[in-house]
């Protein structure tokens, strides 16, 4: 087995096994995760991140500048997750899933999405190295989306989760049981095996999930096209994801300008890929600084200036008439 394939199958083993210790034994009992306990994940994730990186780079398999874009390109895979929390939270509520709950429908969520991704990556990496002007179509369609993102109203995300293709595709195709019960995605019902409505969440998790890749990876792509860095950096950054879930799920409306800097990293990377045809490159390390810098200052700019409330709706005088007479 040579160096690159003992790599690839280190990483997985690795994975999969914190994976099992995970939900085996940090979270074999149902609970509420409090803010406190993400937080303590969030930062165990991200250090088991940055030792990897910086293990290969120290053992020398990796250069500085591969390790930079190792970093880089984590660091855009993590903040682009932060938009994808807005929509788990939104599924969440809209299904009532239970918050002792939530913690294994993400954790299923991502044994999927490991899949989708690893796919996906290899896949985008392949026709990259091969046919090299699809940077410029993944460019466009970045700059495209951020635009899109940067000019989109709130009400344009609250999208009705029942009404998505994924979920109507599986009350047509699936027996999907009146009622869910507890943690389970199947139960029987009627006689019948059925998937209960939890599944349906499930369902709905990963296709956001590949909704949100067909974004993050070609971002991903415009730093990286190692398929080990682009792939390693993804996974780590995913891995991390359900505890920043219950992070920032209290904190969505103080951080209202973070979607703002997210479109701004979005047409950076795409910019940064359009303008290599005319042979102009960014270093690595100014990418990581904008990047980085970007992020801080939308963090801070809407801590300084935190959303305006809602006006409170004034009571309509027919009905506080009403309400004196009764």
């Amino acid at each position: 087995m040579n160096t690159q394939t003992a790599l690839w199958v280190g990483f997985n083993v690795f994975v999969l096994a914190m994976l099992a210790l995970d939900l085996g034994l940090f979270h074999r009992k149902e609970h509420v995760v409090t803010p406190k306990e993400a937080g303590g994940w969030t930062v165990v994730w991200i250090v088991l991140s940055l030792l990897f990186c910086g293990g290969l780079w120290y053992s020398g398999f990796w250069t500085t500048s591969q390790a930079t874009e190792w970093v880089t390109a984590y660091v855009i895979e993590y903040a682009l997750s932060v938009d994808n929390l807005f929509v788990f939270l939104m599924v969440f509520a809209y299904f009532r899933v239970a918050p002792e709950v939530q913690h294994r429908v993400l954790f299923w969520g991502i044994m999927g999405a490991f899949v989708m991704r690893a796919a996906l990556i290899l896949a985008g990496t392949a026709l990259v190295q091969r046919f090299h002007w699809l940077l410029y179509i993944f460019g466009a369609f970045l700059v495209f989306t951020a635009a899109k993102m940067a000019f989109s109203k709130e009400d344009d995300d609250a999208a009705d989760p029942e009404q998505t293709a994924i979920v109507k595709l599986s009350r047509r195709m699936l027996p999907v049981a009146r009622q869910g019960e507890g943690n389970h995605f199947f139960t029987i019902e009627d006689g019948r095996r059925k998937v209960t409505p939890l599944f349906l969440v499930l369902m709905v998790v990963e296709a956001t999930d590949l909704l949100f890749a067909l974004d993050s990876i070609p971002a991903v792509l415009g730093i990286s096209q190692n398929p080990f860095i682009v792939y390693t950096s993804n996974v780590c950054a995913i891995l991390g994801l359900r505890s920043l879930f219950f992070v920032v799920s209290s904190l969505m409306d103080k951080f209202h300008l973070l979607k703002m800097g997210l479109a701004a990293i979005l047409g950076f990377v795409g910019m940064k890929m359009l303008i290599t045809y005319f042979d102009i490159h960014v270093p690595i390390g100014l990418s990581l600084g904008v990047i980085g810098g970007v992020l801080v200052a939308s963090i801070v700019a809407s801590l300084i200036w935190p959303k305006a409330e809602a006006p409170v709706q004034p009571a309509q005088p027919g009905r506080d008439r009403e309400g004196a007479n009764s």
